[in-house]
């Protein structure tokens, strides 16, 4: 499985799902910072983030990839919006991605979904 490394700068939200603590971000694909990739990532050393992609699998009830994709998307943008959990406003993170799903269609304002293990200030 391949690996691929990202370090920025942005607004992360931290949040609980289950068993683990995810971090979700979003990332632009050019210049004009439209921020159509999604991130979520599992904050754990020890993970690859695989886990994320068994509870969705579990709890969407649905086996084909991009409509987990949607579902962790939704878990993401759910946490963001009911600001109940830690906001970071402007974290400097490196990610370390392990899969990347390009999307049917436009979901959350994202193309893209990238997911595997993140690293934040302090953790």
């Amino acid at each position: 499985m391949s690996l691929t490394e990202l370090t920025a700068t942005s607004r992360v939200t931290v949040f609980p799902l289950e068993t683990l603590t995810l971090a979700y971000t979003t990332h632009s694909s050019d210049e004009r910072g439209l921020g159509d990739i999604g991130l979520v990532a599992v904050v754990d050393v020890l993970s690859e983030g695989e886990e994320l992609w068994r509870l969705a699998r579990d709890f969407s009830g649905r086996s084909n990839e991009s409509d987990q994709a949607r579902w962790i998307l939704t878990q993401a943008n759910r946490a963001r919006v009911v600001a109940a959990y830690t906001d970071l406003p402007r974290a400097t993170w490196t990610a370390y991605i392990r899969r990347r799903i390009d999307l049917d269609a436009l979901f959350a304002n994202h193309d893209i979904l990238l997911t595997g293990r993140i690293a934040l200030p302090g953790s």
